[in-house]
């Protein structure tokens, strides 16, 4: 434990917290290692047909509600930004999924294209390979992986509403070299010639005044401002009847087939009215007042708000059916049901499975901790389109925590092979 804190950069790697340290990495079978390895390019086609089913919808070549929804509380700037033609192929550079542990495999509950935790998976990973262990992703993956997203140099444009994650993107730059320095977003200038890496929100535009008029004028930044692909409906809009169609025409069966694994079933929050005869795929009930009705036993789910608002991310705007009492649950579904600025959805509750991981002690002495654990994957894409796993982020809490992310009482730890 001594020699963790003595490599610990000056000021740290993030500022708003802390966390508790192993001395190894999360173990986990090669059989698992590979299909993380293999999950990256997956996702980017994932990504790739949602834009393009949004692009349908916009045309008024499929159906115009996906639009409408996708774009709730958008200003009307970011919408024709996102729609441009010549935006089309611009996907984002860094993806990361949040996959839960559980005993059949893998859920994934986000896909997130402006990550925090780059840097800190980078020195975890460093770390680990020095002590010799084998790091998915390798001792420099992440290093390596953030470098080609600004091959030729740049900037990482980072918001105060981000100030947390400047540390360790400080400690990155400073480490991969090569030009590369930091930006704070609310000074962005219009004229700004430089690629840039957005490390900021969207919701959070207005505080970024120059942002409309530097994506007017062609700028290039990553992930680009394409705020819809930022939004976890999809995972739902995956699983819609209706759309299966144009999924089967975007996506490879193989590909299907992987997502049908781990993404949970889900539904968006849309307040319309079925025929007497229907009924809400996998809920078996005619309309949401009946699912406000469930019982707890019947509440294995998960509510959230889908994106562009600040509650959209770390847990916040995410409610947990069968934790909640009956008017709280019915309370929630109502305020999603009627809010006309935010899409929400829901998706059935997977349970993480519980795993045993040793963890230092404020005396530095070793003990087992049963926890639950949260994968954060980072792929990168490279200027020719390939997609690589750079590294992964295991985060283990507590038995007694309803929620899987970052605290104090939790682990930051990368992942090796058992």
């Amino acid at each position: 434990m001594e020699a963790i804190h003595a490599a610990m950069p000056d000021g740290g790697l993030f500022a708003g917290g802390a966390w508790r340290w192993s001395p190894e990495p999360l173990l986990l079978e090669k059989k698992l290692w590979r299909e993380l390895e293999g999950l990256g390019h997956v996702l980017a086609e994932f990504q790739r047909a949602s834009d393009a089913i949004y692009r349908r919808s916009a045309k008024g070549k499929s159906p115009a509600w996906i639009t409408a929804t996708l774009d709730r509380g958008k200003p009307e700037w970011l919408v024709t930004e996102q729609r441009r033609g010549d935006r089309a192929g611009e996907m984002p550079r860094v993806i990361r999924p949040d996959l839960l542990l559980t005993d059949t495999g893998f859920s994934l509950t986000e896909i997130d294209s402006v990550p925090g935790g780059i840097g800190i998976t980078a020195w975890l990973a460093a770390q680990y390979d020095k002590a010799g262990f084998s790091v998915l992703g390798g001792g420099r993956g992440m290093h390596d992986g953030f470098s080609s997203v600004l091959p030729e140099g740049g900037a990482v444009a980072i918001s105060d509403e981000s100030a947390d994650y400047r540390p360790e993107m400080k400690w990155l730059l400073a480490e991969i070299g090569g030009g590369r320095e930091l930006l704070r977003a609310e000074q962005l200038d219009a004229r700004e010639s430089r690629p840039l890496y957005r490390f900021f929100e969207l919701f959070d535009w207005q505080s970024i005044p120059a942002l409309p008029a530097y994506a007017g004028g062609g700028g290039k930044i990553t992930a680009p401002l394409k705020a819809h692909l930022e939004e976890k409906a999809w995972l739902a809009l995956f699983h819609f009847p209706g759309l299966r169609s144009l999924w089967q025409k975007e996506l490879r069966a193989a590909h299907i087939e992987r997502l049908m694994q781990i993404i949970p079933l889900g539904w968006l929050l849309r307040d319309v009215e079925l025929p007497p005869e229907a009924a809400l795929p996998g809920l078996g009930v005619n309309s949401w007042n009946e699912v406000m009705e469930f019982s707890q036993k019947e509440r294995r789910l998960v509510l959230k708000i889908s994106g562009f608002d600040e509650t959209a991310w770390g847990s916040r705007g995410v409610f947990v059916g069968h934790d909640l009492s009956s008017n709280e649950w019915r309370e929630k579904l109502q305020h999603a049901l009627d809010d006309s600025q935010h899409c929400w959805m829901m998706q059935s509750f997977r349970e993480a499975k519980i795993i045993d991981h040793p963890v230092y002690q404020e005396d530095g002495s070793v003990q087992s901790m049963p926890g639950r654990v949260r994968l954060c994957l980072y792929y990168f894409t490279d200027v020719s389109g390939h997609t690589k796993l750079g590294g992964c982020l295991a985060t283990i809490v507590p038995l007694d925590k309803k929620k899987i992310h970052g605290m104090s009482d939790g682990v930051l730890t990368v992942v090796g092979q058992a």
